[in-house]
């Protein structure tokens, strides 16, 4: 089907409109031109800042450039959807308290990867029904994606110091989906940085991961020491990860425009199963299959039962000493099959000046 300009100017506007009707707050469009983020990507890289995430180099100039991941893409329709749980316990008070564990906000609720996939899969169907067969693909934190940089370009917020993305008037608590196309819609402006001298984010960091402005090194950061690092944990971090078991939001909650936050209004981002302030002393005694029931549909799942553990003793390891629970709960896992688990035991029982043999 042919479509003139202005027939593509008010497709885009129509598009907008159906992806705020199935609860976007916000889509813009973007072009394929990456070339300035994808400088930063690489020296990124070069400077070995993706710690084991091998795949962040592993597809080349498909990250940077996507008509190479999907051949004859010209526009990205990037969408942002807020995730902050108007249920979940306080952050701030239960990063203050070491007999709970700490869930990065965005993990309480369903899993996003389906939710956003499913929701962009409709608007495309939306799009095909009103121009026809067209061609598209829709991603979500799937494949090698830019995704911030997409949605900055797109003019939905800025890449802030932390490296996230924020958007005025709402803050940083935002998931990211994108419809590569081979439609020629009209873009929207970039987005201008409003950061401004504030560090309030780098400082707020535990480990100093934030190493300098917009400038993250994964190696120290604890949501990848939790998430997506297999291995033993560096010593020296442990004690700064606190009580944080999976994630870490310390600099979305330091961040000023994030007091204008709103609370998500989807159902499937509600605090499911408790996760918002876990006991620690319950959930290390957690079997797989407790594990499993507790995190089904939760993006914590993926991390598997045998890495939980070991993020769950070093929490305990840095919680209050002389904690009779704490110490049982401990030494009921020195023998653990895991020796993974056994070795972040035996480092929290050292923590709470006891044996990691049982006594």
């Amino acid at each position: 089907m042919y479509l003139g300009s202005d027939d593509y100017a008010t497709l885009a506007d129509q598009i907008k409109t159906w992806g705020r009707s199935l609860g976007f707050q916000q889509v813009g469009i973007a072009d394929t031109d990456l070339s300035a983020a994808e400088v930063h990507l690489c020296r990124w890289i070069s400077e070995g800042y993706q710690g084991e995430m091998g795949y962040m180099a592993a597809h080349g100039i498909k990250r940077s450039q996507p008509a190479a991941l999907v051949p004859g893409t010209i526009r990205i329709v990037s969408a942002r959807m807020d995730y902050l749980p108007s249920s979940a316990a306080d952050p701030k008070q239960v990063l203050a308290n070491p007999t709970l564990g700490y869930v990065s906000r965005y993990a309480l609720g369903r899993d996003y990867h389906r939710v956003l996939r499913k929701r962009l899969e409709t608007l495309a169907q939306r799009i095909a029904a009103g121009v026809g067969p067209f061609g598209y693909r829709v991603f979500t934190d799937s494949a090698p994606v830019l995704e911030k940089a997409l949605a900055e370009k797109a003019g939905l917020g800025w890449i802030g110091k932390h490296t996230n993305l924020i958007a005025r008037g709402t803050g940083s608590w935002c998931f990211l989906g994108e419809i590569y196309t081979t439609l020629p819609l009209p873009t929207d402006a970039p987005s201008p940085s409003h950061c401004g001298r504030c560090r309030r984010c780098l400082n707020a960091c535990p480990t100093g991961a934030l190493v300098a402005p917009y400038r993250l090194d994964a190696r120290r950061c604890i949501a990848y020491l939790t998430i997506e690092f297999g291995g033993s944990i560096p010593e020296a971090l442990r004690p700064l990860m606190g009580n944080r078991i999976y994630g870490c939001d310390d600099c979305q909650l330091a961040c000023p425009w994030n007091r204008f936050a709103p609370h998500t209004q989807e159902s499937d981002f509600a605090v499911r199963h408790g996760l918002d302030a876990p006991p620690l002393v319950q959930i290390m005694d957690w079997s797989e299959s407790a594990f499993s029931r507790h995190t089904e549909g939760s993006a914590i799942r993926r991390i598997g039962h045998e890495r939980f553990l070991r993020n769950v003793a070093v929490a305990l390891g840095n919680a209050s000493r002389n904690d009779e629970a704490t110490i049982a709960v401990l030494q009921r896992h020195t023998t653990h099959p895991s020796a993974l688990v056994r070795e972040h035991v035996q480092w929290a029982l050292q923590r709470q000046g006891r044996s990691g043999k049982g006594c």
